[in-house]
């Protein structure tokens, strides 16, 4: 029998990515997901069409007797935790609908796994907001984009500073994978994850900032620069993600009960400006833009140092943001049709 990954939140942007490549390594694939994220339906879809095992058992996270049902019922051998609310902006209109998604969803799949006594190697899907503002580290500007001063990027001994619902969210999951694995044994993992992006992403302006930038272009509307454009985040592939994924969970005695930051380092950055130049030499199009106030929470720059990453389990990320904005702006270019139909402009 093959082995089984669950993966929660398994049509969204990363979990239809990661149950494609674990049903092309031939696993037995669980996505479990609710459907409320723009595209998941269209993602279901497509993921439905691909060769291998796929089983889709729908359900919400914060349903704590499904997911044990689900745990129980499977036996998995893998876990990807990805299962979110995902924005800062309706953290912020509904907290505690973001409260209830990432904390207690979390909690819940937590419960599930101690109750049911799965030992599987999982993975929380974090974020660096955990970070919180890191007003302390000093920055330096020049013409296109903000730059640290004194590093070269945010390891895992920077302080956690939780900021705004969305980060205190996904902070307390964060600490909760941690403590399941010293209090209860469990192979839990996390990654704190950083500028994510590719394929079968159907961003939306407030989440999912390099497709939505596509999107726009291809689409011809107007965009809004919350603050100047200079900020800067290192940004990760979704392939190169999941080889760090797939190398944590087969690395789980070295990696267990740790967190990692995980995004492209310091070699793999961009600011909204080079993204822009990026996106206009491969379109031959200008963006219509107009500029709106900082966002609350963020950050002027946020690098991963990835070095624990490689220490522990051997992971690089690969591809360069040049190469992955191509391929993200070709996949939508390609589905523009499935795009509009997801309703990313409402």
């Amino acid at each position: 029998m093959p082995q089984t990954i669950l993966i929660t939140g398994g049509c969204g942007f990363i979990g239809t990515n990661s149950a494609s490549y674990y049903l092309d390594k031939g696993y037995r694939v669980v996505a479990f997901d609710n459907l409320s994220r723009v595209g998941a339906k269209e993602n279901l879809e497509w993921l439905g069409g691909q060769p291998g095992e796929f089983i889709f058992a729908e359900g919400d996270i914060r349903d704590a007797g499904l997911v044990l049902d689900v745990v129980k019922q499977y036996k998995p051998d893998f876990i990807l935790h990805l299962a979110a609310q995902v924005t800062m902006v309706t953290s912020l209109t509904n907290p505690r609908e973001d409260f209830e998604v990432n904390a207690l969803g979390t909690f819940n799949l937590l419960e599930a796994l101690r109750i049911a006594g799965c030992k599987a190697p999982a993975i929380y899907s974090s974020t660096n907001k955990v970070m919180g503002e890191l007003l302390s580290v000093p920055v330096v500007e020049s013409a296109e984009r903000y730059a640290y001063r004194d590093i070269a990027g945010i390891d895992e001994t920077f302080p956690l500073d939780f900021h705004g619902p969305y980060g205190c969210s996904k902070g307390c999951g964060d600490q909760y994978f941690l403590d399941y694995a010293r209090v209860f044994g469990l192979n839990t993992i996390v990654f704190r994850q950083s500028g994510i992006y590719g394929p079968h992403q159907f961003g939306i302006e407030e989440q999912g900032w390099l497709a939505w930038f596509c999107n726009a272009l291809l689409f011809g509307k107007t965009v809004t620069i919350y603050g100047d454009g200079k900020q800067v985040r290192d940004v990760l592939y979704v392939d190169d993600l999941i080889m760090a994924y797939d190398a944590a969970l087969h690395n789980a005695g070295k990696a267990r009960g740790k967190a990692y930051n995980i995004g492209g380092g310091a070699d793999y950055t961009l600011s909204i400006w080079e993204l822009f130049h990026i996106l206009t030499k491969l379109s031959g199009r200008e963006f219509d833009y107009s500029f709106g106030p900082w966002r609350q929470g963020d950050q002027k720059v946020y690098i991963s140092d990835i070095s624990r990453a490689n220490r522990d389990f051997g992971w690089l990320p690969m591809i360069s943001p040049a190469e992955g904005v191509r391929r993200l702006y070709n996949w939508i270019r390609e589905n523009q049709s499935i795009v509009a139909k997801a309703g990313v402009f409402k």
